[in-house]
């Protein structure tokens, strides 16, 4: 591990949705002295806090962007690197916490990221893509960037068009592998995974996406589609849903589409190197607890 600063440690925890970043997080600031920093890149928007989960408590990089702002991963490490100096500067343990493995990574790492692409070039791929086919599309991602083409279906549309989009601007959508997933950070970083067994996280996803719409969701989504929306943006989880289908079944198509991206977020916490597994079916008053106890915090 190195670090431009041995002055303090940094927390990560990591986990699937629902598993309780944010409850263990706060749990952790009520006992030490601490800043809360969001990794979530959907929860950096402001106008969605039901849909989007936010905190109740103040965290750095949550709802700081409009909804029609096309966030970038290095938008996002720029904010978070300062974030984590400044609690650090003032003698407080930064505890970033969220389930955006990429976002996670850019905050605790120094990512090679590419120039962001000339304006329009998505939307000229995706010409491109629906023109010629998802296979002639793939064929002209392979002979640009194989590495990429071999990790992306032909049927991807999105992958596909962001894969040939940063190819144009420099980079690639695979890269090195020692870069993505090394275990060298800025600080000394102490990573957590937070693991809950498949069935109770799936009847917590149910009950947050009940409880989105108790709080008022259908409102929220109105309100804010009467601007427009950025791309990145429109990507939320369950912004679609709510805003074309009924209520039951937009319910029924957040928590299927929440249980696919909590799967996928698990296969992140997997490849990140030294994370130190801890079980999140107890409070979250237990869970920080051991968190403390192997930061030698508590």
């Amino acid at each position: 591990m190195s670090a431009s600063d041995q002055s303090g440690t940094v927390i990560a925890i990591f986990g699937p949705t629902a598993s309780g970043k944010t409850a263990v997080a706060e749990a952790i600031a009520k006992v030490a002295p601490a800043e809360i920093i969001s990794a979530d890149s959907m929860q950096v928007y402001e106008g969605l806090p039901i849909l989007t989960n936010q905190p109740s408590r103040p965290s750095a990089l949550v709802a700081i962007w409009p909804l029609d702002h096309d966030g970038s991963v290095a938008d996002y490490q720029r904010l978070a690197h300062r974030a984590i100096d400044d609690a650090l500067a003032a003698g407080r343990t930064p505890v970033v916490v969220g389930g955006t493995g990429l976002y996670l990574r850019a905050a605790l790492a120094e990512l090679e990221l590419p120039p962001a692409p000339e304006p329009g070039t998505r939307e000229r791929f995706e010409r491109l893509y629906d023109r010629i086919g998802p296979d002639l599309a793939h064929a002209a991602l392979a002979e640009r960037d194989a590495a990429a083409a071999h990790a992306i279906h032909a049927n991807d549309r999105r992958r596909v068009v962001r894969a040939l989009e940063l190819h144009e601007a420099g980079g690639s959508l695979a890269p090195p592998r020692d870069r993505l997933w090394s275990e060298e950070t800025r600080h000394p970083t102490l990573i957590f995974g937070l693991e809950v067994p498949k069935p109770t996280l799936e009847e917590r996803i149910l009950g947050r996406t009940h409880e989105m719409f108790r709080q008022g969701v259908e409102d929220e989504v109105v309100g804010a589609l009467r601007a427009p929306i950025s791309k990145t943006a429109s990507q939320i989880i369950g912004l679609r849903e709510v805003s074309a289908l009924p209520r039951d079944e937009a319910i029924d198509a957040i928590a299927i589409r929440t249980r696919r991206y909590a799967a996928y977020q698990r296969k992140w916490m997997r490849r990140i190197p030294s994370i130190r597994r801890v079980s999140a079916d107890r409070t979250a008053d237990e869970t920080a607890a051991e968190i403390l106890a192997a930061a030698h915090l508590a």
